[in-house]
């Protein structure tokens, strides 16, 4: 096994993600003057949104913005961005643990300083995850979190934006932007209702349902079963209000350049508090248009790209993620050409994949798919999650399975417990959208008296999968622990995504880690194993090169080539319950190698007659590397 940078130093510029940002912008210092070509990429979007007129008169704000996010650096940060390098932003080392700020209860401290400690206390947890990702932090009025009534400030009940800076100095740390709504109850939008002249067109206002004909209505494409208009009253009498997810969540009308300014000085905002990561929600909701769909638009990726600008400029490690839960082809288009949108795309298609690989025991359909997962350029890769805070989305397989073959895994998903969820596609019909599941629930029905280990082993060899392809890493806290399924909980509730959002308790966790036999042991133990051996190989490198083998449909199998030093690694995924031997051609390969050895079961392989020969057990997985 060998690293990639941390003896020689080459990812130096990494310091960046762990610096604080001066409290008050210096203006001693030297302005940022933009060059002639960011400016006319900043001019060219406005122009593109809003006409050239437009765009002459914002141009000057949206620079004073980024002029003021440039005084609050420090000179050393100035200094190490001169040497950061886009295709080094990640490595093998980066995984992401994914979690609610108050996810974890934990009595003697705030939810946010409890779940610092919590990471700081685990070593093995720590020595496995350096990006956390914690789900909107800010105070809100439903959809846990999602419905944002203060964009600008830490929700009191989590902790303070102290407990984010004091992470940030450990970890890196990815903020949700939830950009495309607003909450109801924020004071934005009842200064809105109440005719405040500076706020009257931040929604998208119709002063009749009717004006949203039933035509214009079938075609737009959302999530959700409600009505697209909610009515309100305000100062000027009843309106209607476009609300892609619910009534409490007002989308914000990006036609105002007023609404796109703010959201840019609110994502520096964000970056300024420690953001290296930023999470675009729903993104691809942006931008409104009655008669169009209304998702991926091109208005939607000219705002991305403005936002890219923005960072390219004065914050160039920090990236952006985009969260599209939509076919395969469409999310993929949000990296832009490679260099102008999101450096990172939620990598929707890979859990039902997965899902369905396990259900069938047959790898073949994840195997095609994988094939043809290249990302545009070196500046790009996969977020590779399995399952959300939402469960596991459905429409990344669009297209990739059959409508029988969604069926039959909604079918096993709903036989161990899950719930699903449903999205309107017009004339009164619905389809299903997503499965309300953990990850181990889906997986495992714990009520058939299958064999605990079995049902571990399931579970990890179905994580590695995310761990082996190109990509980082992004595992859901529910999702590293084993967390099943609890009807009791969505009964009581009413909401199907609270199957996987329930609390855990941390002295019941830890006692839980400390007994060998238990279910949490027996996952983590392999787990925790494979994550550690993944963060030192540098064939795991995001930009490592990555080759699909069919050799059985029992298994799934990558080649992983480091881009420089190290060497390749074999990975194979056993996805069935049975017994699999496989016989590897020196040709098939493409590595001019006698012997290898199975990092993960520590086994040892000796090519005979031109050829690898291996028995992998029910769920085995086995990471090979050449030797000598």
């Amino acid at each position: 096994m060998t690293t990639s940078g941390r003896e020689t130093g080459k990812y130096e510029a990494r310091r960046l993600d762990y610096m604080p940002y001066r409290q008050d912008p210096d203006y001693t210092q030297p302005l940022l003057e933009l060059s002639e070509n960011d400016r006319g990429k900043i001019y060219s979007r406005l122009a593109f949104l809003y006409g050239d007129a437009a765009a002459k008169k914002w141009l000057p704000e949206f620079e004073r913005i980024l002029k003021v996010h440039y005084a609050h650096k420090t000179e050393e940060m100035l200094q190490l961005e001169k040497s950061f390098e886009p295709a080094r932003r990640f490595s093998e080392r980066d995984v992401a643990l994914i979690t609610y700020g108050d996810l974890l209860k934990s009595k003697a401290r705030s939810p946010l300083a409890g779940l610092s400690a919590f990471l700081d206390e685990r070593t093995e947890l720590k020595r496995v995850m350096n990006i956390i990702h914690i789900l909107p932090f800010f105070p809100y009025s439903s959809d846990r979190g999602f419905s944002v009534t203060d964009f600008r400030s830490v929700d009191p009940n989590l902790g303070s934006w102290k407990d984010i800076e004091a992470m940030k100095k450990k970890y890196r740390i990815m903020f949700d932007g939830v950009f495309n709504h607003i909450s109801a109850e924020s004071q934005a939008f009842k200064d809105m209702l109440n005719g405040h002249p500076l706020l009257k067109n931040i929604a998208i206002i119709f002063r009749s349902p009717d004006d949203l004909t039933p035509e214009q209505r079938k075609m737009i494409v959302r999530p959700r079963t409600s009505d697209i208009l909610t009515k309100f009253d305000s100062i000027d009498g009843p309106i209607w209000v476009w609300t892609t997810f619910s009534p409490d969540q007002v989308d914000l009308n990006f036609k105002n350049p007023a609404v796109l300014k703010r959201v840019i000085d609110t994502l520096l905002l964000y970056v300024r508090k420690g953001a290296n990561l930023v999470r675009l929600d729903a993104v691809t909701y942006l931008w409104a248009e009655p008669g169009t769909p209304s998702v991926h638009l091109k208005q939607t990726h000219e705002i991305i790209k403005l936002m890219r600008d923005a960072l390219n400029i004065c914050a160039p490690n920090v990236a952006l993620v985009t969260e599209t839960n939509v076919p395969h082809k469409d999310n993929v288009a949000y990296f832009g050409n490679g260099y102008d949108e999101a450096q990172l795309v939620y990598n929707f298609t890979l859990p039902p994949l997965v899902l369905h690989t396990f259900y069938t025991g047959d790898a073949t359909k994840l195997s095609e798919w994988a094939a043809g997962l290249v990302p545009p350029s070196d500046q790009t890769t996969f977020f590779n999650i399995l399952d959300t805070h939402d469960g596991v989305g459905l429409m990344g397989v669009k297209g990739i399975l059959s409508e029988d073959e969604i069926s039959f895994m909604i079918k096993k998903a709903k036989e161990n417990g899950a719930y699903i969820s449903c999205r309107d596609v017009g004339d009164g019909q619905q389809e299903p959208y997503e499965i309300n599941t953990t990850w181990f629930g889906a997986l495992n029905s714990e009520a058939d008296g299958e064999d605990p280990d079995l049902q571990a082993r399931r579970f990890v060899a179905s994580r590695s999968i995310s761990l082996a392809l190109r990509g980082v890493p992004g595992i859901y806290f529910h999702g590293l622990i084993g967390t099943g399924n609890d009807c009791g909980v969505v009964e009581k509730s009413g909401n199907k995504r609270d199957i996987n959002r329930l609390l855990i308790d941390e002295k019941t966790l830890i006692a839980e880690a400390e007994r060998p036999d238990s279910k949490l042991m027996r996952i983590v133990t392999k787990l925790f194993r494979i994550l550690e051996l993944r963060t030192t190989i540098s064939a795991f490198h995001p930009n490592a090169g990555q080759r699909i083998l069919t050799l059985s449909p029992q298994v799934f199998v990558l080649i992983r080539t480091p881009i420089e030093g190290g060497v390749p690694v074999l990975a194979i995924t056993s996805c069935s319950n049975q017994v699999c031997s496989l016989t590897i051609p020196r040709s098939e390969l493409g590595i001019d190698a006698e012997n290898w050895r199975d990092v993960v079961r520590e086994i040892r392989y000796a090519m005979k007659g031109g050829t690898l020969s291996l028995t992998l057990k029910p769920y085995d997985i086995a990471w090979l590397i050449p030797e000598g």
